[in-house]
């Protein structure tokens, strides 16, 4: 028992508050579906009597002696409706301000739910005889409830429920028909009870891998939400994506990318002169336009750096048209700073470096902490074109495989030539967008 609670302990001590209220909507939920069905199944049974009565009257009379009896069943079966219409209204009051029910509610009302073919058939015994109507249809509704019980997702209320009809029909069986105690008879009903109480634990078990299944798959959504919300903050929701499916694998794949890099040109000398808020305010209002430009080109965000940040478009979601993708973000990023600078007392100047080729893309870090990005010569290149801006005085710069995967689209694009570039041994091919 100790170890039970200790285990017990832990594993509450591990959900989390919007895993409980998750999984409390979801059990409320099959709640619903259970008393809807009853609800479903009271009405067809009182439908079921009524086209007996309206089509064979003699049959009413024969099972029920008249139609007073008749007349109870449908008073039961109304009550019963009403009822099951009173608890689904309790469910949805409870599933709105999210809370469970109590536990000895739940028990009253399978009690009460269970007992509703156990008076049903005590009626019909004083106007059928005793072994006519144990060994007709109404002992076979007490499966009804015991099925429908799974969907309470609680062992225990199934194998309640199962204990209460095998129980009902075996103390029904041995008042009413006490003629036949002690004879085969007997048994016969002690081993239909045993049967109702063996499906009450079946559907208990059944129920219980449901919950269990629901647990599972609402702590993982909970997770998914929760990473979900941090990584969200800092990196794009793709990569919060990538990230999720990835998991805990190490290393990362081959993907053609193409690579951006942005920076602040004089945003330092700027900073100088005013108030921390002031730059972060200036800094925040210019990022969001220009992740936003991202977002609508198909490119995320990787990291940010300082007064600059490094883009990627074909990573982690792959795009044939990367290339296409970059530039087209690149123009508009150029045309939305205009109009912001058109505004503000502190115009900024960007500059865009923008390279196309291979990188390596995955979560890669140590085995304590791990990082979507990408790594590879093109990532460098990319950033020493970017810095190749000062040098010319232009804001937008891209390398010779971008331009070739443009064509067309690349017509305007200035060739300034065979260009010296810190840490590459041979001039590299750079050209100018406006």
């Amino acid at each position: 028992m100790a170890r039970f609670a200790s285990r017990k302990t832990r594993h509450h001590a591990v959900l989390s508050e919007d895993f409980e209220r998750e999984l409390t909507r979801e059990v409320l939920r099959t709640e619903l579906l259970r008393v809807r069905a009853l609800i479903m199944t009271g009405c067809v049974m009182m439908l079921f009597l009524t086209a007996i009565y309206l089509i064979d009257p003699a049959v009413v009379n024969r099972v029920w002696r008249g139609t007073e009896g008749l007349a109870e069943v449908y008073g039961l079966l109304v009550g019963f409706i009403l009822f099951e219409v009173w608890v689904h209204t309790q469910i949805r009051q409870n599933l709105r301000l999210g809370r469970d029910l109590p536990v000895v509610r739940r028990y009253i009302g399978a009690l009460i739910e269970t007992s509703l073919p156990t008076v049903i058939l005590i009626l019909q015994i004083r106007t059928m005889g005793a072994t006519q109507a144990l060994g007709f249809a109404v002992p076979l509704m007490y499966f009804i409830f015991v099925i429908l019980s799974t969907l309470r997702l609680d062992f225990w209320l199934s194998t309640f429920t199962g204990f209460v009809a095998a129980a009902e029909l075996f103390i029904v069986a041995v008042i009413y028909d006490s003629s036949s105690f002690g004879e085969p008879q007997t048994y016969f009903h002690a081993v239909r009870s045993a049967i109702i109480l063996i499906c009450g634990v079946l559907a208990g078990s059944v129920g219980a891998q449901l919950r269990r299944q629901f647990a599972a798959s609402i702590a993982a959504a909970t997770a998914r939400d929760r990473v979900t919300n941090l990584f969200g903050q800092h990196v794009s929701p793709q990569v919060v994506e990538q990230l999720m499916a990835a998991g805990t694998t190490a290393g990362g794949d081959v993907r053609r990318v193409a690579v951006m890099f942005v920076d602040f040109r004089g945003f330092t000398a700027g900073a100088q002169t005013r108030t921390p808020q002031e730059v972060v305010d200036r800094l925040d209002g210019a990022f969001a336009v220009l992740v936003d430009i991202l977002d609508r080109h198909g490119g995320i965000v990787n990291k940010f750096l300082g007064d600059g940040f490094l883009a990627l478009f074909g990573a982690p979601l792959e795009a044939s048209d990367a290339a296409h993708r970059a530039v087209a973000a690149g123009r508009e990023m150029l045309t939305a700073m205009d109009r912001i600078n058109a505004q503000t007392s502190w115009p900024l100047r960007i500059g865009i470096g923008i390279h196309f080729g291979e990188v390596v893309a995955g979560n890669i870090g140590s085995p304590r902490r791990k990082e979507y990005t990408v790594i590879g010569d093109t990532v460098n290149f990319a950033s020493r074109l970017e810095a190749l801006n000062k040098e010319f005085g232009s804001q937008l710069l891209i390398s010779a495989s971008v331009r070739d995967a443009l064509g067309d689209d690349g017509d305007d694009a200035v060739a300034l030539g065979e260009v010296e570039v810190r840490g590459y041994e041979r001039p590299v091919a750079v050209f100018q967008l406006g």
